[in-house]
C-alpha cells in the first residue's frame, strides 16, 4: 500500500472527519484552478509560527520543523475556493492586528505565553477559523516525513506472528481479517 492508499482508507476509517479539502490536499489534488491569495513571507512566517503553538516541539520536533506551513498555504491555494482563503487569511489578519493592539507586536514576535493566550482569545472569538487552522496543522504535521517517523510509532504487522498455537478441544479456529 503506498502513501495515497493509505492516506484515503485513513480518512474513510476516521469517517471523514477529514474536510473534503484536506483530504484533497492530502492526495495531491487541487480542487481550485481559479484565483489565489497570494503569501508573503511575513504571513508565511506567521503562520508558522501558530502552527507551532498548535503543535509545539517537545521530545519531538514541532509543525515548524516539520514545514507544516507549505502544507496549509498549498492545501488553502490548491483546494480552497478565494471566498474561503479570504476568510483563513482574514482571520490569521485578525490574530495579527489584535496581538499589534495588545502587545505592540505581532504574533509571530511575541513570547511563547503571549502566543498561547492569542490563541486562547482565538479559540473564543473566531472559532471556524481556529478549528481550520488545527485541522490543517495536524493533517500536514502526521503526514509530513518528521510526523510520520518521530511523533507516530509505526507497527508493520500489530503483534507478534506465533504460528504454531496448539487448540484447545472443541475450539474454534482464529479467524484472520
Amino acid at each position: 500500500m503506498n502513501r495515497r492508499e493509505s492516506i484515503e482508507r485513513l480518512s474513510l476509517l476516521l469517517g471523514g472527519a477529514l474536510s473534503t479539502q484536506v483530504t484533497a490536499g492530502l492526495m495531491g489534488q487541487v480542487l481550485n484552478t481559479g484565483a489565489s491569495v497570494e503569501v508573503d513571507d511575513a504571513r508565511r512566517r506567521l503562520i508558522a509560527e501558530l502552527a507551532d503553538i498548535i503543535i509545539p516541539t517537545t521530545n519531538t520536533p514541532g509543525a515548524k520543523a516539520a514545514g507544516v506551513e507549505e502544507f496549509i498555504i498549498r492545501v488553502m491555494r490548491d483546494c480552497h475556493v478565494l471566498d474561503e482563503q479570504k476568510a483563513f487569511h482574514d482571520g490569521l489578519a485578525r490574530l495579527d492586528a489584535d496581538c499589534r493592539a495588545a502587545h505592540g507586536k505581532g504574533f509571530a514576535d511575541l513570547e511563547t505565553e503571549a502566543k498561547n493566550d492569542a490563541v486562547r482569545q482565538v479559540i473564543e472569538s473566531n472559532r471556524p477559523f481556529f478549528a481550520r487552522m488545527r485541522e490543517l496543522t495536524v493533517a500536514g504535521y502526521f503526514t509530513s516525513e518528521i510526523g510520520a517517523t518521530q511523533a507516530l510509532e509505526f507497527l508493520a504487522v500489530p503483534g507478534q506472528f506465533r504460528g504454531d498455537i496448539p487448540l484447545k478441544p472443541g475450539q474454534k479456529a482464529w479467524a484472520m481479517r
